[in-house]
């Protein structure tokens, strides 16, 4: 679904991405691993297109994304849950939702599906996005980047400061997304590709079906997720 290619990325004079090079796969979960500061996130943001990459090519579904705007990289069917959840605390959660439907046509309904993933949803739609709970920003956060039916999810650290049952529906979440996919309306239900950035390291080992290990901008380490505790991978990162 996405193949990155010698992706470079600067800051001023700072060397960021250094050659980064994957694909991730309809129906997989790709983990990026690393300690803070190795450029996880702003590899996050150059797939999305919020920071131009140097060089380097973006293909998504076989087409080419490098010049595209990030909203054009949404409209080919990319989702965007950042780092922090940057949902509007002013607009309710049904607000939040529809945002996610910016450029569909107008009427265009909420998944419904969308509320079995998350039910806590539905029954809080009312209420402002700044009243709930860090766990149900959250979810409403990954809620808004499904709305439109993405065919490719990018997570950066969702689990980030949230309490240990929200995590668990949102790892349950994810592998559902990648193996059945979302339906949406009068549209095919189709497994997704997942690329998720985590520091809690048995998240990440639980629900990688492949793994990438960043240090300096680089990818030191790939494999595949069975292969994660037999390669060290969590020593790697936690040195």
């Amino acid at each position: 679904m996405l193949k990155a290619q010698d992706i470079q990325q600067f800051y001023g004079g700072s060397h960021i991405l250094r050659g980064v090079s994957f694909e991730a796969a309809l129906g997989e979960i790709t983990v990026v691993l690393g300690r803070n500061g190795v450029g996880k996130t702003t590899l996050l943001k150059s797939l999305m297109g919020v920071v131009p990459i140097k060089s380097g090519d973006l293909t998504l579904d076989g087409g080419a994304i490098n010049k595209d705007t990030p909203y054009e990289r949404v409209r080919k069917g990319i989702g965007y849950v950042p780092q922090g959840r940057e949902i509007f605390g002013r607009l309710t959660v049904e607000d939040n939702l529809q945002m996610g439907l910016a450029y569909k046509p107008a009427g265009t309904k909420i998944p419904p599906q969308l509320f079995e993933l998350f039910p806590v949803l539905k029954t809080m739609l009312h209420r402002r996005g700044g009243d709930l709970s860090g766990g149900q920003q959250q979810q409403l956060a990954i809620a808004r980047a499904l709305a439109a039916g993405p065919k490719l999810l990018i997570l950066d650290e969702p689990t980030e400061g949230i309490q240990p049952s929200i995590i668990k529906d949102i790892g349950r979440v994810l592998r559902q997304l990648a193996d059945e996919g979302l339906e949406m309306p009068g549209g095919p239900r189709q497994r997704m590709a997942i690329i998720l950035v985590e520091q809690y390291y048995d998240f990440a080992e639980e629900l990688a079906d492949q793994y990438l290990v960043m240090e300096r901008g680089q990818v030191i380490a790939r494999g595949r997720g069975s292969e994660m505790k037999e390669k060290g991978i969590k020593e790697m990162i936690s040195v």
